[in-house]
């Protein structure tokens, strides 16, 4: 077992307001940014601690590099923890490797999110992930069914849509489910893609509880993009959007 310095963040906040910005990435634990695109321990702390209680199931069917395993491990979270990407399985397993005041159940293994048939109806309480946007980062070389390569938005937000669907059936009543998603540009047209995979979520039947606006602070407008920028008239996206969707 790693013995860690700090267990917890200091001067933690819970976010109250519709607008995050987190300028300083935490190192809590043994969160590190290594795994490319994973969001930050900021993000799933909010939302666990918000929209779940102690002893309750979760579900991160897109563990990625584990940043929702160490933040439940640490909040005393049950979790199923999965990834199509057996990589990302082994990182999230060796972040896990640390010694805290909880023993919470956390399952590790590798599963595609858009088939959850292992997972009852209405068992979770809380479902909280961050999927790849289409294929902006490409996680994988040759995995099959890894949405990171699929670059056509409508095809991405059909597959998104299927595990929406899952989402919706494991997904106790009256409960929260909460995605981190961001928009992307097509041939230097702004391509809206949190909004379409919002409908989709929206047709499957949840709820839209609340929009939250991420500011992305690793998109620096300066050097090669900032010229770019001028050069070719258009803005460096630099936020994202937290949805949390409501099941009646």
């Amino acid at each position: 077992m790693q013995k860690i310095k700090a267990f917890q963040p200091t001067n933690f906040e819970l976010e109250c307001t519709t607008v995050w910005s987190f300028p300083k990435r935490g190192s809590w634990a043994t969160h590190n940014a290594k795994y490319r695109g994973n969001w930050a321990p900021e993000v799933a702390r909010n939302l666990i601690l918000r929209y779940s209680k102690e002893g309750d199931l979760l579900l991160d069917p897109m563990i990625g590099g584990g940043t929702t395993a160490i933040e439940c491990k640490l909040l005393n979270r049950n979790l199923i923890g999965c990834d199509i990407n057996e990589n990302a399985i082994e990182l999230t397993k060796g972040a896990l490797n640390f010694e805290s005041a909880y023993n919470p159940k956390i399952e590790i293994f590798k599963n595609d999110a858009r088939n959850l048939s292992f997972i009852n109806g209405e068992s979770i309480d809380f479902i909280l992930t961050h999927p790849p946007y289409a294929n902006i980062i490409k996680y994988s070389d040759n995995i099959s069914g890894d949405l990171s390569h699929i670059k056509d938005l409508d095809k991405f937000c059909d597959e998104i849509e299927i595990i929406a669907k899952e989402f919706y059936r494991v997904l106790k009543k009256d409960k929260y489910c909460a995605i981190l998603i961001g928009d992307t540009r097509r041939n230097k047209i702004y391509q809206p893609l949190a909004y379409k995979v919002m409908e989709r979520f929206l047709k499957v039947g949840f709820l839209l509880k609340e929009d939250i606006i991420k500011h992305q602070h690793n998109c620096k407008a300066t050097g090669f993009w900032k010229k770019r920028s001028q050069e070719y008239n258009f803005l460096l996206i630099m936020h994202e959007h937290i949805f949390v969707f409501y099941k009646y």
